[in-house]
């Protein structure tokens, strides 16, 4: 299992239980980010896609490699960032590393649940737009398929019964973006999903709420979540 640490808040000063993200290294060995449980937890005000990645050393293999920096996000309104033990540097003394749990098999006649998803590191903007990808396969739709070159209407993932615009950049996606992707869909009568990595403008949620067009921000583990009505009727019709 991996480790877990208190988080305070230093804003609002709520406590957090923090479980560290655990990541496949080249050797097959699973690695836990080592959480520092002695140092504070600091407020992220500007994000940087050099400063959101930390190195750690694999205990297995001893190589060193690069993963996303652990973040929370405090109920207050605060992203909190955890600190992290550089590679080389002493883990927190009983932490341990271990692979995720694995379900056991259903029962004869026991209805069939979609496994786990497994998520796909960002590390640049094609990384985004596989991950949002990924996702879409796993929610069951067919044929998804990365775009090789954008079009002005901005889908960067297509299938047969949907498309998405994935937005990278390190600026919150504005009503634009939400406009055009949507009448795409409209236009080819699929569902239309948009995927971003820092969040959307107030005007660009907005106006997705009025359009229900469902929006997701990655995190760059991969790992999507979902932030308006429509994103979560997405999830439960799509199950």
């Amino acid at each position: 299992m991996a480790e877990s640490v208190l988080v305070r808040c230093p804003v609002c000063r709520r406590e957090h239980h923090y479980a560290a993200p655990v990541y496949p290294c080249g050797c097959g060995a699973p690695i836990a980010l080592p959480l520092l449980a002695t140092a504070s937890a600091t407020q992220v005000r500007h994000r940087t896609w050099a400063g959101s990645w930390i190195s750690v050393r694999c205990p297995a293999c001893g190589r060193v490699d690069e993963w996303p920096q652990p973040e929370l996000g405090c109920g207050c309104g605060t992203t909190l960032r955890v600190p992290v033990a550089r590679a080389g540097a002493p883990a927190r003394e009983g932490a341990t590393t271990g692979p995720p749990p694995v379900a056991a098999p259903a029962a004869p006649g026991t209805p069939v649940v979609r496994p786990p998803f497994r998520p796909v590191t960002i590390r640049t903007a094609h990384d985004a737009k596989n991950a949002a990808a990924q996702y879409l396969r796993w929610l069951g739709f067919e044929g998804v398929r990365v775009a090789e070159r954008i079009p002005a209407s901005g889908v960067d993932v297509r299938g047969a019964r949907v498309v998405a615009h994935v937005d990278p950049s390190t600026t919150p996606t504005g009503v634009r973006e939400v406009e055009t992707l949507w009448l795409t869909g409209l236009n080819d009568s699929v569902e239309a999903v948009c995927f971003a990595l820092a969040g959307y403008a107030p005007d660009a949620r907005a106006r997705a709420e009025a359009l229900a067009l469902p929006l997701f921000v990655l995190d760059l583990t991969g790992t999507p979540s979902a932030i308006n009505e429509a994103a979560q009727h997405l999830l439960r019709t799509r199950r």
